[in-house]
This record gives C-alpha cells, sequence and structure tokens, in this order.
C-alpha cells in the first residue's frame, strides 16, 4: 500500500492552523499549548489513518466481510493466513508515529496542568495500544516513545493492560474544571472540545478493555465493569468516537477508500465473502445492499482460484465514511454484555436494541421489525446468557463492516461468536454466517490469531520477543 504521510498531511491542514507542523521538535522546547494546536489534530489523523486504512484490510479479512478477487493479487497474503515478519511493517511504524504525536501531547499537558488535553491524549493512547497490543500480544508501551530510550522495553499483554487500564483511570479521574491553558476546539477533530463526550469516550473504552478480560480474568472482568456501572458512569450513547472530516478527493478521502480504491485506482480487489453476505441475505437483511453490490454472488471465503463463480459481488466503499475510534452501536453492544453477563440481564435488551437499531439506521434502515417478537434479530431475552452474548456478538459483527473488521476479529477470538463452521461453505449443510477456513489458507485447520511482530521491529531492538506464529493466540485469548 502507499504510505498514509500524505493523507495524514492533508487531513492536518483541515485545521487551518498558523504555526508550522513540526513532528520532530522536543515536547519540553514547544511553546505552551504548540503540542495542542498543531500536534494533537496530526496524531489523531495518524491513528485514523493507520487503523482506518492497513488493519481495517487485514480485519476485513479475518472477519470475513471480504474475500479476495480471483483475478487480483493485492491481498492474497492476507486471505491466505501468511502474513509474515516482512508484510505490513509500515502498519506498526504508522502507529508509533502517531501515538509519538499523541504522547508529546499528554506530556506537555501534565506538565502544564492542563486536565482536558491529558485527558484526550490518555484515552487515545490507550485506544490505539489496545489494537496493538490486541494484535500483537507484547508491545513497546512503559517505555515507547520516548527519546531517550531507542529500544524500548516490551511489556507483555497482560502488563499492557494493567498500564492502560491504570493510566485511563487516572486521567478519568482528573478535575476537568481545573484545567490550565488552552481549551480543546478545532483542533479535536472527535468532539470539538466537548469534554463530557470525552469522558463518555474514556468510560466506553475502560468498558471495553475489562469486557476483552471476560475470559481470562473473570474476577478483575466483573469487579472493574461493575464497579465502573455501579458509579454512575456514562458511555458513548447518541455520538461516535469517530473521526468525520474526510472529503472526496485524493489524500482526504476514508482511508479504507483510499488506500484500495483511489491509489490502487481499481475497484475489483475486495470481492464479498460468503460468510457475511449469507448471514445478511437469509435474514433479510437491508444492509446487504448496502455492503455488497446487487445483484451479485459471493464467493467462499480465500477461495481466490476460482473464477467459475458468475458475477461476483463487489464491496461497497465510500470515501466519506468515518473512522469509529468507538462507534454508539459498539458502546451498546458493550453496555449488553455488561448487563447480561453481571446484571442478570436487566436492561441488556434495551442496549442490544440500540445498538442494532443504530447500526442499521447509519445505513438507511429500519431495524424495528428484526428486533421486535418473532423477528430475526429478536433479542433472546429468555434464552440463556450465552445465546444472548451470541446475538450481541453477532450483531456487533455485522456492525463492524467495513472499518473495524480487526474488532469483531478480536471478539471472535475471545468469545467464539460468530461460530466456526463444521463444514466447508461449499457444502449444502454450511450454516450462513459461520467461519470458515479460507480455502487457501496456510495454517492447516487454524485460524490467524495475531499479527506477527514486523522484522524491522525484530531487527533493531533486541528487547522484542521471540517472533510468534500467526495461529498463536494473545494471552487474553483462551477461548
Amino acid at each position: 500500500m502507499k504510505k498514509i504521510a500524505t493523507l495524514i498531511t492533508a487531513l492536518f491542514l483541515l485545521v487551518s492552523c498558523d504555526e508550522t507542523f513540526d513532528i520532530n521538535r522536543d515536547p519540553d522546547a514547544l511553546a505552551p499549548g504548540q503540542a495542542n494546536s498543531t500536534i494533537f489534530p496530526a496524531g489523531i489523523a495518524g491513528l485514523a489513518g493507520a487503523q482506518g486504512s492497513y488493519y481495517a484490510i487485514i480485519g476485513g479479512f479475518w472477519s470475513q466481510f471480504w474475500t479476495q478477487n480471483p483475478t487480483s493479487n493485492q491481498y492474497r497474503d492476507i486471505d491466505q493466513y501468511s502474513i509474515g515478519t516482512n508484510s505490513y511493517q509500515a502498519a506498526y511504524t504508522a502507529m508509533f508515529d502517531a501515538l509519538n504525536d499523541i504522547r508529546v501531547v499528554k506530556a506537555q499537558a501534565a506538565k502544564e496542568g492542563n486536565t482536558k488535553y491529558y485527558l484526550m491524549a490518555t484515552v487515545l493512547e490507550v485506544e490505539a495500544n489496545q489494537v496493538l497490543t490486541d494484535l500483537y500480544d507484547a508491545i513497546p508501551y512503559a517505555e515507547a516513545n520516548n527519546v531517550n530510550i531507542l529500544q524500548p522495553k516490551f511489556n507483555t499483554g497482560k502488563e499492557v493492560y494493567d498500564l492502560m487500564i491504570a493510566d485511563l483511570k487516572t486521567a478519568l479521574s482528573k478535575d476537568l474544571n481545573a484545567s490550565v491553558g488552552d481549551n480543546p476546539g478545532k483542533d479535536d477533530f472527535l468532539f470539538q472540545g466537548d469534554m463530557t463526550k470525552w469522558t463518555k469516550f474514556g468510560n466506553t473504552l475502560l468498558l471495553k478493555l475489562y469486557t476483552r478480560l471476560t475470559e481470562v480474568d473473570p474476577t478483575l472482568a466483573q469487579s472493574g465493569i461493575t464497579t465502573l456501572i455501579n458509579s454512575g458512569a456514562e458511555f458513548l450513547d447518541v455520538d461516535d468516537a469517530a473521526m468525520t472530516q474526510f472529503e472526496d478527493a485524493a489524500d482526504r478521502s476514508n482511508p479504507l477508500y483510499e488506500s484500495d480504491r483511489r491509489q490502487l485506482n481499481t475497484t475489483l480487489n475486495l470481492r464479498a465473502s460468503k460468510t457475511l453476505f449469507s448471514y445478511l441475505s437469509v435474514n433479510g437483511d437491508p444492509r446487504l445492499a448496502k455492503y455488497y453490490n446487487q445483484p451479485g454472488n459471493p464467493n467462499n471465503q480465500g477461495d481466490f482460484d476460482n473464477t467459475s463463480v458468475p458475477n461476483l459481488s463487489l464491496v461497497i466503499l465510500n470515501a466519506k465514511t468515518p473512522v469509529f475510534f468507538i462507534s454508539r452501536e459498539e458502546s451498546n453492544f458493550l453496555q449488553a454484555e455488561a448487563l447480561t453477563r453481571y446484571y442478570g440481564g436487566a436492561g441488556a435488551k434495551a442496549k442490544y436494541d440500540a445498538g442494532v437499531t443504530a447500526a442499521m439506521a447509519r445505513f438507511g434502515g429500519d431495524a424495528a421489525p428484526f428486533l421486535a417478537a418473532g423477528g430475526k434479530y429478536e433479542f433472546p431475552a429468555a434464552g440463556t446468557p450465552a445465546a444472548q452474548i451470541e446475538a450481541i456478538i453477532t450483531q456487533k459483527w455485522i456492525a463492524s463492516f467495513p472499518g473495524n473488521g480487526y474488532e469483531s476479529f478480536l471478539e471472535q477470538n475471545r468469545t467464539g461468536y460468530p461460530k466456526v463452521s463444521a463444514v466447508a461453505q461449499s457444502s449444502e449443510f454450511y450454516v450462513p454466517g459461520q467461519f470458515t477456513i479460507s480455502v487457501k489458507g496456510q495454517t492447516g485447520t487454524l485460524f490467524p490469531k495475531r499479527i506477527v511482530l514486523p522484522n524491522n521491529v525484530k531487527s533493531r531492538n533486541p528487547n522484542a520477543p521471540a517472533i510468534k506464529a500467526i495461529t498463536d493466540p494473545v494471552w487474553w485469548d483462551v477461548n
């Protein structure tokens, strides 16, 4: 893929700042507020660019939203689970480049007593590292982006989670009314300085971290979630934590659209995977025609040497689609799962319904008939907690299209939902929506569980851990 530097620079210019943009400055030498007004928006754009392009592509394949076009070669390595140490090094680098900007802002905010920017920077720092550690496991965290440490220590995945939770709780505890210095505004691409929304974002992210631990450390997960909810914490409800300033123009469009459609100058790379396509089709879901060109047919996941399927359906991408750090539907699904697990299901249906409604409305659909008694997506209120969680995670999977497939991939690893098919997709007994091993998969009967640490990191930092196989689960994946 083409590097996203031009995209980041172009998005930065949307701030219309007068200051010179220089991400390599020593934060101690910056004028008061300069990290806020110049570096902060670049950091947001950098994170959106990396997550919304590199990881969105991988996530879409591994969540089985799409599969490689039979006459193209662009993404065969992802579709057949053969990402290695020399693959997608730019993604890892881009994330840490953006994190450097965010951490400069955090350091200056801490020095100045600016609790507003401290909270915003910490939330973004934790969000980005959650993505990184969930995909790579061990990463530099405590010593990362320190100009005095060229070979930072790698923290284990467990250590990263402990540090992220502690950092986020500290930032959320700050008195925003006592903030010193500049107030955020147009440099805040997400909420334009609305700190109530930033607090909701932080609370929702903390809920997400605890939820990821439900299988590996159920005691900590339950304690953290119930303490958070019982405290009266507010979560994202009507707002998304999203970057929305995209235009249908070169280097200014949604990163997934930009990298796959505009920069590659083709619309043919991504074809509908039978997994999601068949589930939407069998349920009469109106999002089918919003996700994939109609009329058309899907291909079996990873069957990219098969040219016999007529009229393969293309994946629909749009230039102005936001990059979601956490959407309001994801927030509702997180809350629904928490209420199902730890509150006897009280209120879970309302949150589930809100999540499905928001997800469908985003594409112009009406969820009401699907959620009504007897509807295809009716919440199984009388069912077992396992059945309820399956319904929640399945709807979260659908709602992750197109750019957050890496999250539904991680959730499938955590929960086992959607379920894995016992037969190939070519079988008449295949159940729509169940995951299947890529036809051309290079890992036998095993699904990918992580992205392999890039070789340029391993070769330059002696503290980097031993390379793990792509099928080796990350620390919290005990499903």
